[in-house]
């Protein structure tokens, strides 16, 4: 009897721990789980370690420390960074599809349609390259005969080699031996015949001061979208994405004055090696001075702004000398203005930057959308994009004339 009941109460006192013990694993669950809301709330500004606070006019909905899946998956949620993330990685997409498509796109020339007679359509066009043995990679010119009338529009154009003295000396004076017209009308002909077919016999100038300028345009915007999706992880991690930040800034402001300068001054290699040198050697100092640590302090907000303005500001001179060389070049004028409305955004978004307006004048009114920092990414796209389009037009320009 004893030893039954002993038995029943071990039972019940067995029952009652294991009961007690799911309580607690379960009351330990729901623990973490309500951590684990808890800890990926957004926080406020007073809140954030000292490394992660950087404008106190923006309150509120900051991420702070939180693990990298976390912070991946924020890409899509709602916080102060969203903006920001966004701004660039779409400006990141664009001049990658505008990189695409300016690498396939064919060099244009907008020169008058010109008419092939039927003489010059039966010609063996064949025969020229016997004749021009020194001209590179002649293309197949058999498609010029089936043509009734060819525009310069889809054609690459003339850039340099002297290809029209070679071609038009290689050119016979009567295309048919029984054409019997006037001798001048036969030399119009043949003018107009050398203009068309001498874009088809040279490469285009070359592309890689433009491009250069693509990639720098592009890592700039990849760098910061990746630097405000990142830097809320840890202190190490901040610090390596906004010394990478720095740098995209540098190496878009840098890489700005290669096409210009080389397309300006491609034909004085002493004044194109010294802008270009120079502008290179500011962009390395500027990315060497932001990797000091004090560089990221909030207190140099206005330093940090005024150097990249002042590599900017270095622009002034390569510009001003270009028009004193070119001043009655109508493209130099087109490229001149595309420069300084880029000048414009960019001044006005490291003005913006600096100065934190609007949210300074309405503290937490422009958590979400609006601060400064997210107008000043939108300005340094419009500004990049304003550039590609001055970049198309010194293409153009030097494609047409060369050197």
């Amino acid at each position: 009897m004893n030893s039954g009941k002993k038995n029943g109460e071990d039972s019940k006192v067995s029952s009652e721990t294991t009961e007690s013990e799911l309580g607690c694993s379960s009351k330990e669950a729901r623990g973490k789980r309500l951590w684990k809301k808890v800890r990926y709330q957004l926080v406020e500004f007073h809140s954030l370690p000292a490394y992660l606070r950087d404008n106190e006019y923006i309150i509120g909905h900051y991420r702070s420390e939180w693990p990298l899946k976390q912070i991946l998956l924020s890409i899509f949620s709602i916080h102060n960074e969203t903006l920001n993330v966004w701004t660039h990685l779409i400006g990141f997409f664009i001049f990658l599809s505008l990189t695409i498509y300016t690498a396939m796109k064919i060099p244009t020339v907008d020169l008058h349609t010109l008419h092939v007679p039927d003489m010059l359509r039966r010609a063996d066009l064949h025969k020229l390259h016997e004749c021009l043995p020194s001209l590179p990679n002649m293309p197949d010119l058999h498609r010029l005969k089936e043509l009734k009338t060819t525009s310069m529009d889809m054609l690459p154009s003339l850039s340099g080699w002297h290809v029209m003295d070679l071609l038009y000396n290689c050119l016979p004076e009567r295309f048919s031996p029984g054409n019997s017209s006037d001798i001048c009308v036969l030399h119009s002909w043949k003018d107009d015949f050398a203009n068309i077919i001498a874009p088809l016999l040279v490469r285009p100038i070359t592309r890689w001061p433009f491009f250069a300028f693509m990639g720098g345009a592009m890592f700039c915007l990849l760098a910061s979208s990746t630097c405000h999706l990142l830097s809320c992880h840890s202190e190490r991690l901040s610090y390596i994405m906004l010394r990478l930040d720095y740098a995209g800034i540098a190496a878009l402001i840098s890489t700005s004055f290669y096409p210009p300068v080389y397309y300006s001054f491609m034909c004085d290699p002493f004044f194109c090696n010294l802008y270009m040198g120079f502008i290179t050697i500011l962009g390395i100092a500027t990315i060497l001075v932001s990797l000091l640590p004090f560089f990221q302090n909030p207190e140099f907000r206005t330093v940090r702004a005024s150097l990249f303005f002042g590599m900017g500001l270095s622009g002034i001179a390569p510009i001003m000398h270009k028009l004193f060389l070119f001043w009655d070049r109508p493209e130099v004028l087109h490229t001149t203005a595309y420069e300084v409305l880029m000048g414009l955004f960019y001044g006005l978004g490291a003005l913006i930057y600096a100065t934190r307006i609007p949210e300074r004048w309405m503290p937490g009114k422009f958590d979400i959308a609006g601060h400064s920092h997210q107008l000043f990414h939108v300005l340094v796209v419009a500004g990049a994009f304003t550039h590609y389009r001055a970049g198309l037009v010194y293409l153009k320009w030097r494609d047409l004339e060369g050197c």
